[in-house]
């Protein structure tokens, strides 16, 4: 018979948090990098791979944009970080047809080049399917959708044009990232399709999981990171440079439980390898 301790079910932490909440364990010193200010009065034209064309006049806070394929234009406050030299991270929400939608831009002004993640929450519908209803539908487990476009900066589109792509160079890395004195979580890479992440410490310690991720190669040691999670629908992104140790990025999400308010907060971490797995004859 083993002897082996266990802990009881009351020091087995089960307690979700909505983001909301976690944006609120994420507040208190966090690292997150100081806004740019270097976009204010800039106009950037993003061409879409696919002809779309989205002229974009930023301003110290906000910034508007125009489609000229749809002739529709919007407004909303963003905001725009940088891990590395000509590389900025500006985020925002975009309401559209009475739809939010999280975007991501990776203006990439070395290649004169861009990156855009566009993600959107499940509705209260989708979520009471359950994961197993889910499952048996072939469906995928998280309902927060994702996609990813890519094109040209203030300049027409051509094949080739963008060269950030797809990469395996995180898979068997495991990272710490500390976000603040108080919050830590470490990832482990297990393929091209999901990864492992725990709260060492912070609001969420004790849990952990493995989600859909994407990863995609911006230059060289520079990361664009994506997950998905899928017990508290959650979108999150962020930047991960190899070479300064640093991450940036966001979280998205419902702030409560009642799908209709919004949390969308700024994340930023020191982040250090613990380790590198290699699978040699797998």
């Amino acid at each position: 018979m083993s002897t082996a301790s266990h802990p009881s079910p009351e020091h087995i932490n089960t307690d979700w948090i909505t983001v909301g909440a976690l944006a609120e364990g994420f507040s208190a010193d966090a690292f997150i990098l100081p806004r740019l200010a270097s976009l204010a009065g800039q106009h950037i034209t993003l061409h879409f791979a696919d002809g779309a064309i989205i002229p974009h006049r930023l301003e110290q806070q906000q910034l508007h944009w125009h489609s000229v394929n749809s002739d529709t234009t919007g407004t909303a406050d963003y905001r725009a970080t940088s891990l590395r030299q000509d590389v900025v991270l500006v985020d925002f929400i975009k309401h559209e047809d009475g739809a939010d939608y999280s975007v991501s831009l990776v203006l990439d002004f070395a290649t004169a080049s861009f990156t855009a993640v566009i993600g959107q929450l499940p509705a209260a519908s989708t979520t009471e399917a359950g994961l197993y209803q889910r499952a048996l539908a072939g469906k995928p487990l998280t309902g927060v959708e994702v996609q990813f476009l890519h094109g040209s900066l203030d300049r027409p589109w051509q094949p080739g044009a963008c060269p950030h792509a797809p990469t395996a160079e995180l898979i068997g890395i495991r990272n710490r990232y500390r976000y603040s004195p108080t919050e830590v979580y470490e990832h482990i890479y297990l393929n091209e399709q999901f990864y492992t992440w725990q709260c060492l410490k912070g609001v969420e310690q004790g849990l952990c999981d493995t989600d859909r991720c994407y990863y995609y190669k911006i230059t060289a040691d520079l990361y664009l990171f994506v997950w998905c999670e899928k017990i508290v629908p959650t979108l999150g992104l962020v930047m991960i440079d190899m070479q300064q140790h640093r991450s940036d990025g966001k979280i998205f999400g419902y702030a409560g439980g009642s799908f209709e308010q919004l949390a969308n907060f700024p994340v930023a971490s020191y982040c250090t390898l613990i380790n590198t797995t290699e699978y040699q004859d797998a």
